[in-house]
């Protein structure tokens, strides 16, 4: 089975508390783990790690084949693990749903007519092309989930790493979304306190408590 993402004895630190203690987690292709524990377990913390936004004391961060410790080891890594954010305003920063969705295959070097081609494509099948011109911090909170989804998927990660997703999501939102990713054939790691959701999706469980992994069941 082939290792997509793993930390090895990962601690992290921040502001003298540990987050993440000695944490060893692995990913393997065409996993969908479910991790689940209580507020302040270290469950951003622990996919913030995996694409180098927070950076461990002392273990290993491997990604891809290969340990990765420098911001330029971390590009590559951010662009084959996609993240999704908690509060979807820390990812939805262009003046339109279409840019912001775009954003990101312009970045890599698409070109303009493609990388917006490719976001009114994701807009149709998110059944969101209505929202195309609008302002984004002028949607609902589901749209603005649905449109962050969108902007991450528009990069074709690997893997998606996905933070509380059905967050203030009411039940049409949330159904969609689930329609959506049950739909994908990715490798996902999953934190979300929705248990429904999780027995909908993951194929496998971890639980972090007090910044230490234990097995769990999705």
């Amino acid at each position: 089975m082939t290792v997509l993402l793993a930390l090895e004895a990962v601690t992290v630190r921040r502001a003298e508390r540990c987050v993440l203690h000695s944490a060893s987690f692995s990913v393997t292709k065409g996993q969908r783990i479910g991790v689940v524990g209580p507020n302040g377990a270290g469950k951003t913390t622990l996919l913030r790690t995996l694409v180098g936004l927070e950076r461990p004391e002392s273990g290993r961060v491997l990604a891809f084949g290969a340990e990765r410790r420098t911001e330029r080891d971390f590009r590559e890594v951010r662009v084959r693990a996609g993240l999704l954010f908690q509060d979807p305003d820390d990812q939805l920063f262009c003046p339109t749903v279409v840019d912001d969705i775009a954003f990101g295959p312009l970045n890599l070097g698409r070109a303009e007519a493609a990388a917006y081609d490719m976001a009114r494509t994701l807009l149709g099948r998110f059944g969101l092309g209505h929202l195309e011109d609008r302002i984004t911090h002028r949607l609902s909170d589901g749209e603005k989930r649905l449109v962050s989804l969108a902007a991450v998927l528009a990069m074709e990660p690997e893997v998606l790493l996905l933070d509380e997703p059905t967050n203030a999501l009411d039940d049409h939102h949330r159904d969609r979304l689930i329609a959506i990713l049950a739909g994908l054939d990715r490798t996902m790691v999953i934190v979300s306190h929705d248990r429904p959701f999780l027995q909908r999706l993951a194929t496998d469980a971890v639980q972090l408590h007090e910044g230490r992994l234990e097995p769990a069941s999705p």
